[in-house]
């Protein structure tokens, strides 16, 4: 799951936070990270050197954050074993066998109760 939200997460990045997206392949809807904020965000750079410093430490934050949203992503987002997609709690179904998106629900026939409105 963690390769499959990777591979699909949009970058919403700035210069003072960091913060990213996935959208559900079925419906499209979009889940966003908790934005977490660069430490030196809103500082000038007085110098080139500063400005190397800064751009190293805010690329070492971004892959931290990045990190943390994978992790946060996990826990609002399911991926179907069946198609390997990230789909949101609407698009996947609790089923009697194995649980999957709606989609691959529909076209095997299987019934089941997605996950926002199962018990």
């Amino acid at each position: 799951m963690r390769e499959a939200i990777i591979n699909n997460m949009l970058d919403l990045s700035d210069r003072n936070q960091f913060a990213f997206s996935v959208k559900c392949t079925v419906c499209g809807k979009s889940w966003n990270s908790t934005p977490v904020s660069f430490s030196k965000a809103g500082k000038n750079t007085v110098s080139e050197s500063k400005e190397i410093l800064y751009t190293a430490l805010y690329q070492r934050e971004k892959q931290l954050a990045a990190l943390k949203a994978v992790d946060e992503a996990k826990k609002n987002l399911n991926f179907c074993p069946v198609c390997k997609s990230i789909v949101c709690d609407s698009c996947f179904m609790i089923c009697d066998d194995i649980d999957m998106c709606v989609e691959c629900a529909n076209a095997l026939q299987e019934k089941g109760e997605p996950v926002d409105t199962a018990p």
